[in-house]
């Protein structure tokens, strides 16, 4: 079955970094389009940045030029470098695909900003 594992998450002053990282099983990874979402408090769900299989790349607005998505094919993970991390990056985030039209969600990992 599709599993999705994140980690990598923590507490950071504002200005730092964290890097994020989905361990993927039990799918063609490398077949299928991966996405960071992110939920914080009290607000739904966010699509953060998205990568297809084919590499191509979009993110939100607040995260462009400060977040990178990646994913490696051959370890089957996909990955989230945040830089540049603000107060309004505090959130769970999560790792998520679809596959034939059912969500895969993984259990997120938490990246609190804070001073």
């Amino acid at each position: 079955q599709v599993q999705l594992v994140e980690s990598g998450g923590g507490l950071v002053q504002p200005g730092g970094s964290l890097r994020l990282s989905c361990a993927a099983s039990g799918f063609a990874f490398p077949q299928y389009a991966m996405m960071w979402y992110r939920q914080a408090p009290g607000k739904g769900s966010e699509l953060v940045a998205r990568i297809t299989a084919g590499g191509m790349i979009n993110y939100v607005d607040s995260v462009k030029g400060r977040f990178t998505i990646s994913r490696d094919n051959n370890q089957y993970t996909l990955s989230l470098q945040m830089n540049s991390l603000k107060h309004e990056d505090t959130a769970v985030y999560y790792c998520v695909t679809v596959r034939s039209g059912q969500n895969y969600w993984g259990q997120g990992t938490q990246v609190t900003v804070s001073s």
